[in-house]
C-alpha cells in the first residue's frame, strides 16, 4: 500500500505541475488533439516548478493559490466530483456537486501541491495515440509511460472535450489502478458513517 501511494502521489505531481500552466503557451486546448494537449503542458513542467518553487518557502498561501488556479483551468472538477460520488451524485443537488468539486479541488491541491517542488526529471514517454474518439465529450485516454529508477508505470489521462470545445481532465490510472474509484471508496465509507447526509460527507471530506 504505501508503495501504491507513492506512486499515486508521484502522478498526481506529474499532473499538478503540467496542468498547472499548461495555459501559458496558449490560452485555449480547442484545437489541440488530445494527445497534443496533454503533451504541451507537459513540456511546461519545468518552467512552472522554476517559477512556482520560490513561494512554497516564503509565501505558502500565495503558492497553492497560483497552482489550485492554473489546474482548475486544466481539470474539471465537477466532473470529477460526479465520479467520485458516482451513484450518490443521484441524490446531490448541483450545489452540493458544485461544492464537493470545490473541496476536491482545494484538498487536492494543498495535499499534492507540496511535491512539485520535489519533481526529479522523471522520464515521461507518450505512448501511440488511438484514433480521435467520434464523440469527443464521451472521453477519450492519452497514455504515458512513466520512466523512474529503472521502473515503468503506465499512467493514462482520462480527457474529454466540454462544450467549449476544449480538452478537460476528469480522471487519472496508473498502472491500471482508477485513482477515481479510490476516491469513490472514501466517499461511500464517509457516506455510511454519516448517515447519507452529502453535506456532512462534503465538510469532513480531507
Amino acid at each position: 500500500m504505501k508503495i501504491l501511494v507513492s506512486i499515486f502521489f508521484w502522478c498526481f505531481t506529474l499532473v499538478a505541475s503540467s496542468v498547472a500552466l499548461s495555459q501559458t503557451a496558449t490560452s485555449s486546448t480547442a484545437g489541440l488533439t488530445a494527445v497534443e494537449a496533454a503533451e504541451q503542458s507537459v513540456n511546461q513542467l519545468l518552467q512552472t516548478v522554476q517559477e512556482l518553487r520560490p513561494y512554497f518557502d516564503t509565501d505558502k498561501d500565495r503558492y497553492y493559490a497560483g497552482v489550485e488556479a492554473e489546474v482548475a483551468k486544466f481539470v474539471d472538477f465537477r466532473e470529477v466530483a460526479v465520479g467520485v460520488m458516482a451513484r450518490f451524485s443521484e441524490q446531490a443537488t448541483e450545489e452540493q456537486i458544485v461544492a464537493f468539486g470545490e473541496k476536491l479541488r482545494s484538498t487536492l491541491t494543498r495535499f499534492y501541491g507540496s511535491a512539485l517542488v520535489e519533481y526529479g526529471g522523471q522520464q515521461l514517454n507518450f505512448l501511440p495515440a488511438t484514433d480521435e474518439p467520434a464523440d469527443a465529450s464521451a472521453g477519450t485516454n492519452v497514455r504515458m509511460q512513466i520512466v523512474s529508477e529503472g521502473a515503468r508505470i503506465e499512467l493514462q489521462y482520462a480527457l474529454f472535450r466540454n462544450a467549449e470545445n476544449e480538452w478537460k481532465l476528469r480522471n487519472i490510472f496508473v498502472g491500471g489502478i482508477n485513482l477515481r474509484r479510490q476516491y469513490h471508496t472514501q466517499f461511500a465509507a464517509l457516506m455510511t458513517r454519516n448517515n447519507n447526509d452529502i453535506d456532512q460527507v462534503i465538510a469532513a471530506w480531507q
